[in-house]
């Protein structure tokens, strides 16, 4: 047996060898030997002419250079994964989408002979190129999965978010949402701006922890919960509070974070609670910086170990709010207060339209090309009115003092108003039936101190009395001969939206007409 394996020719066990081999001699690189898988893939090569002028394939592929190389230096070279057409396979004329075409690493090795010095010199070199069409293909196919798998998750992740924020009467706005990483990953930031009514705005941000596909839909579970609490109006530790039952529900193994914050533009207040969620950044008309940092509480889905508190804070014309995820300001092996100083110190230079103000803070904290978490940016500006605007935003009031006889003092009180900041006659007429009605339910149903407040904005009426009783009122069907009940709902008919919110003094009932 042994001396049947030893008649073997090495030309004869190479002939029949899968992979494509061609052996060549000389600096010149003379073809000495090509095997009949080189041959089919690359077509016939006369032996003896030099590899430059009759193997235009090694020219393509950046082979000749590193065959130079190996006779130089005597150590291999490895090219992978190339694409190779195969032209022994093509004839003149074929069309381009018959042509066979496959993926080979070349690997160029010295030959070796007797002589020079150290015994073995370079005589020639070996080519060897190995088919891995079937591994390149298969890694693209799992890349275009991941690609197409991210891409899901991204619009899964997008689509969760406001596909176009609301726009306040009072505020402006602005947000950016960047996913984190190059797979499929996305994290759970989200952002939201909701009209409460009466010209309060919610303004929230919130992260749930983990990446993928998972925690984006949690993040639109308790987003869609947010804005049904919110349209309770109650104060915003209340809010999250009902938020971390909810979250327990939703996955007891998901931590998410969130701020709260309502602005009220009557009272020049912006009234917020943290779950857990790293401190938004307001700028005064002044150009100082603060953190809201104190009304912390536990994130959310932790069980409520304690209750959530809210803070306030005055918001005057010409402030700026920025509310953000730890996306935008961890990076690793850095403080995070260091990251927000940094941030800090950026929202101090911004200026323009919020949109300006979110695109310079992204600028300047430079997050990496590589970052591997998401970032959620809100910007929310409370512009100085000035000129015709002053003239389009107006507030008046009036404390409803002594018995029942304040009803036609607060009718008059705004029809003299109305008609002063030049509201057209029907409006003039609804606001004032508005009034008498919350008036009367008032005088029937709360308790003294009362209060009339009238806000006129660039696009509706607001109508607001307040008092000290905490029984909010309930639209509901008055029998025929029921001889009260019907005030609410003739506001609701009247109106274009009505509504009543506890506050830390009883209630407040309102109104709003649009101009």
């Amino acid at each position: 047996m042994q001396d049947r394996i030893d008649t073997f020719s090495l030309r004869e066990v190479l002939a029949h060898a899968p992979a494509l081999i061609a052996v060549t001699r000389g600096p010149a690189h003379e073809l000495a030997y090509v095997n009949e898988a080189y041959r089919e893939v690359f077509g016939t090569r006369r032996i003896g002419l030099p590899a430059r002028d009759i193997m235009p394939e090694l020219a393509d592929h950046g082979l000749l250079t590193l065959m130079d190389q190996v006779y130089r230096t005597g150590r291999g070279r490895t090219v992978r994964a190339r694409r190779v057409d195969h032209q022994g396979a093509a004839y003149p004329g074929m069309p381009e989408s018959e042509r066979r075409h496959g993926y080979y690493t070349f690997v160029c090795t010295p030959v070796r002979g007797d002589g020079g010095e150290g015994g073995r010199a370079v005589r020639g070199v070996l080519v060897f190129a190995v088919d891995v069409t079937d591994q390149v293909q298969a890694t693209d196919r799992l890349r275009e999965s991941e690609r197409r798998h991210r891409q899901a998750a991204v619009t899964l992740q997008r689509s969760l978010l406001p596909q176009r924020l609301e726009h306040p009467d009072d505020l402006r706005v602005s947000a950016r949402y960047l996913p984190g990483g190059a797979d499929a990953a996305v994290g759970g930031d989200w952002y939201d701006v909701i009209t409460l009514g009466a010209g309060r705005t919610a303004l929230v941000i919130g992260d749930v922890m983990g990446r993928g596909v998972r925690a984006a839909a949690v993040m639109g579970q308790l987003r869609t919960a947010v804005r049904a609490y919110a349209r309770l109006d109650l104060p915003p530790h209340e809010v999250l509070q009902l938020l971390d039952g909810l979250a327990m529900e939703i996955d007891a193994t998901q931590i998410a974070t969130c701020v709260y914050a309502v602005h009220d533009p009557s009272e020049g207040v912006l009234t917020y609670s943290t779950a857990g969620h790293l401190p938004p950044l307001v700028r005064d008309p002044a150009g100082q910086v603060h953190r809201l940092d104190d009304a912390l509480g536990p994130p959310l889905g932790t069980g409520g170990s304690w209750p959530h508190v809210s803070g306030s804070v005055p918001l005057e014309p010409g402030s700026t709010v920025a509310f953000y995820t730890d996306g935008l300001v961890e990076r690793r092996g850095e403080d995070i207060d260091r990251g927000i100083d940094d941030l800090a110190g950026a929202l101090d230079e911004a200026v323009g339209p919020p949109e300006a103000v979110r695109d310079r803070l992204i600028e300047h904290m430079r997050l990496p090309v590589e970052h591997d978490d998401d970032v959620a940016l809100l910007v929310v500006q409370l512009p100085r009115h000035e000129g015709r605007a002053a003239t389009q935003f107006r507030t008046a009031s009036l404390d409803l003092l002594g018995g029942h006889e304040v009803a036609a003092r607060a009718r008059a009180f705004t029809s003299g108003v109305l008609a002063s900041w030049q509201v057209g006659e029907e409006l003039r007429e609804s606001g004032v039936l508005a009034v008498s009605e919350f008036v009367a339910n008032a005088l029937t149903h709360g308790a003294a101190p009362m209060r009339l407040r009238l806000r006129r904005t660039d696009r509706r009426l607001i109508v607001e009395v307040s008092d000290a009783d905490d029984h909010v009122p309930r639209r509901r069907r008055a029998a025929a001969d029921d001889e009260n009940g019907r005030g609410v709902a003739i506001v609701a008919t009247i109106a274009s939206a009505w509504g009543s919110r506890l506050t830390n003094t009883g209630k407040t009932v309102w109104c709003e007409f649009l101009l």
